[in-house]
């Protein structure tokens, strides 16, 4: 065992994927799902749970065989199991709510080729240890449904009215339906970026 596998996880780990490298809001990766289904708190609580047990279960395998994949098969494996546990994932969710799953569409079959799972499983899980590359996994698939999360209610609340399909604003505000509709989805992901930019630069200014 080498001195990187008996060194102990830094929280630095879980942080980086959380804020310094968000998924969204700085690396700008897994955009299509980010715009298609922030509509709505609902979808985003689903695709984002989705999303963190994926990553972190592909993770914590791709870890545990890192010295069993050949190299000229790894992209192929990886994929293998990312789908594994898509396959779970698109099975169980059916059983809690058809209309969910409806709502998602074929989004949750599409985490397989999410570039923020393989991207993580190829630049982390597969030359790290286990412990580390849970942390990552869990570090950047809470940064990604963070993300889903901040982007949902501001459309929800301005674009329907509603929280958790809960009316949310007074009967006599009507709600802006631009930002339900894919513009506003724009809208809204270039508004939070133009905020956490700037906030990231004023940290750095200190």
């Amino acid at each position: 065992m080498s001195a990187k596998d008996n060194a102990p996880p830094s929280m630095d780990v879980f942080l980086k994927g959380l804020w310094q490298e968000n998924p969204v809001f700085v690396m700008l990766l897994g955009m299509c799902p980010v715009l298609a289904v922030t509509n709505k708190v609902i979808n985003c609580v689903a695709m984002g749970l989705s999303a963190l047990f994926v990553l972190t279960m592909s993770s914590l395998l791709i870890s545990l065989l890192r010295n069993l994949i050949p190299k000229q098969v790894r992209i192929a494996s990886f994929i293998i199991i990312i789908a594994t546990f898509v396959t779970v994932v698109d099975y169980v969710i059916p059983t809690i709510s058809l209309d969910l799953y409806d709502s998602l569409g074929a989004f949750i079959q599409l985490i397989v080729v999410n570039c923020i799972i393989l991207g993580r499983a190829e630049a982390f899980a597969i030359n790290n240890p286990v412990r580390h590359s849970v942390l990552d996994a869990l570090g950047v698939g809470m940064g990604y449904g963070f993300s889903l999360m901040v982007l949902s209610l501001m459309r929800e609340w301005s674009g329907f009215g509603t929280l958790f399909g809960l009316r949310a604003l007074p009967e006599a505000v009507t709600p802006a339906a631009l930002m339900s509709i894919p513009p506003g989805a724009f809208f809204a992901l270039g508004t939070y970026i133009l905020v956490v930019t700037a906030i990231r630069n004023r940290r750095k200014g200190r």
